[in-house]
């Protein structure tokens, strides 16, 4: 049994807060005492009830915070709402709150895993004097104690045992611990004090509970699925102790929160089921924890998001925006945005931008030099050429490899090579002709080379290869493709266009996104076009 006595009022607000719950249908008001005509005659509104109890309490002046609110709660539902308020009534007695003509307004709250009443009353008597209040929260628990027949020495040496069977690394887990079970503890120099109710139950040897220390670990899965459960239930909630009671009641977790009420630093997890204390940083920061909105309202926020990196940077490729959304535990994968198992498509000028950028990335990847490059990757990267320079040109000539010219030199001087583009495509590259000028393209290694600047009669390899095919047709030698291009006597048959068209036949390996997955990023780093 637990009684908390609430902060108090000079306005009574603790009457609206309950009559919220009431409208929201998770209370009612099951007793109202001693307030005249008001409560004869239907139920009263809120403004009548604060205005009864303001002009109540204004027979002492001197008062300045009148409202005395305590909330009671049982273990579960061992209690029925008729029995708690039986016990009530005595707690109230005791008190000092239930002579003839007090106030009194009962509230009987269905929101969480225990039953549980809000009283609201005057801490004015009916004899114009205030009630006694010393050591109030002190005298509070002694009645709790003495009504449910508790010998609270004995309890608190329960309760700390228990609290040290749990597995902790520090003072402060110890503290989450034994605050988790209702309690307040503290150290000062070598000893540390434990409080309930107001009062100190004991004291230790800081040494006694060092020894208690345990160096654990969580791993990977058991923190990642703590941190979805707390992800789930917190998008569930409207608030923190929203949050707390999901936990609690669902799974045996409690959340202890360090620093104000309103504004805690830090927390930690419980697990009374594992008895583990986990510091809570490490799965969520504080800032996560506390971001109480709906799923529609983060893919909204994402939304913004994004748009606000593409305006920062017109040309964000999407494994940029992948690390950018990682940090935020969001990704996007083939067009659509996900976050905590929710989904939404991608505006389609949002896909559009980002498929753009990733060519252009690719283009640049090359490092083209010239603007008839800059167009040949473009027509092989299937784009119209970008009309806003977004594509940039590189500063600075390329050095052709070694390994290129030593390629080229080998078939020059191999007089027996019949097909010269079948030896550059087995060695990585395709050959491409743009007005007067001969490139070849490597597209795994991101090499372009013009040709024509280097010398390299292209004229010679179109000869060659029409020599071939004129021989082939004089021998009768037909020109069937298997799937992979060639003919059925293993020598190649594709034609080529001169100008930017690429083969008619079903193998185009030389093309950017022959795998058709360019935005997985998380599966690969190709490129689909």
């Amino acid at each position: 049994m637990i009684a908390t006595i609430l902060p108090g009022s000079t306005n009574f607000h603790a009457v609206g807060y309950n009559d919220r719950k009431v409208t929201k249908g998770v209370a009612s008001l099951i007793e109202i005492l001693n307030f005249g005509p008001v409560g004869q005659f239907g139920v009263p509104t809120t403004e009548e009830k604060i205005e009864f109890l303001q002009r109540y309490t204004s027979q002492n002046d001197r008062i300045r915070k009148a409202q005395f609110h305590v909330a009671i709660s049982c273990k579960g539902h061992e209690m029925t709402e008729e029995e708690l308020l039986d016990f009530a009534h005595s707690y109230m007695k005791e008190m000092g709150y239930m002579e003839p003509g007090q106030p009194l307004l009962v509230y009987a709250h269905r929101d969480t895993a225990n039953t549980h009443l809000h009283i609201i009353s005057s801490r004015i008597g009916p004899d114009g004097r205030k009630i006694e209040h010393d050591n109030e929260r002190r005298r509070s628990q002694e009645i709790i104690d003495r009504l449910t027949k508790i010998n609270r020495n004995e309890k608190v040496d329960e309760d700390l045992a228990s609290g040290l069977s749990y597995s902790f690394g520090s003072m402060a887990q110890f503290k989450a611990v034994m605050n988790s079970l209702g309690y307040e503890v503290y150290n000062k120099e070598e000893e540390v004090y434990i409080k309930f109710g107001g009062r100190i139950r004991k004291k230790l040897d800081k040494t006694e509970i060092v020894s208690h220390f345990k160096d654990t670990k969580l791993s990977r899965e058991r923190q990642r699925q703590l941190r979805v459960i707390i992800c789930k239930y917190r998008d569930l909630s409207t608030d923190k102790e929203e949050l707390k009671k999901h936990l609690k009641t669902k799974f045996g977790i409690d959340l202890v929160f360090f620093g104000k009420k309103d504004t805690p630093f830090g927390y930690m997890l419980i697990d009374h089921s594992k008895k583990e204390v986990i510091n809570g940083n490490r799965l969520l920061s504080m800032e996560r924890l506390m971001d109480f909105a709906t799923p529609e309202e983060r893919m909204d926020r994402l939304e913004r998001f994004i748009d606000d990196c593409l305006e920062t940077d017109p040309k964000l490729t999407q494994h940029k925006l992948h690390s950018l959304l990682s940090k935020k535990r969001a990704y996007i994968k083939r067009g659509f945005i996900y976050y905590n198992g929710e989904s939404r498509t991608l505006k389609p000028e949002v896909a559009e931008q980002i498929s753009r950028n990733n060519k252009i990335e690719w283009v640049e990847s090359f490092r083209p030099v010239t603007q008839v490059e800059c167009s040949l990757l473009c027509l092989i990267a299937k784009m119209q050429e970008p009309d806003d320079d977004l594509v940039e040109l590189s500063s600075s000539n390329r050095k052709v490899s070694d390994d290129f010219l030593d390629l080229l030199r080998s078939i020059n001087e191999n007089t027996g090579i019949t097909n010269i583009r079948k030896v550059l495509r087995e060695n990585g590259y395709v050959i491409k002709t743009v007005g007067n000028e001969t490139f070849a393209i490597n597209i795994r290694s991101k090499i372009i080379v013009n040709l024509t600047e280097l010398g390299f009669d292209i004229s010679e390899i179109q000869k060659i290869h029409r020599q071939q095919q004129l021989a082939d047709i004089r021998n009768n030698q037909p020109h069937r493709s298997n799937r992979k291009g060639k003919s059925e006597s293993g020598v190649g048959t594709h034609r080529y266009r001169d100008v930017g068209g690429g083969s008619h036949t079903d193998n185009r390996e030389w093309e950017v996104g022959n795998n058709g997955d360019y935005d997985s990023f998380e599966e690969s780093k190709r490129l689909k076009m």
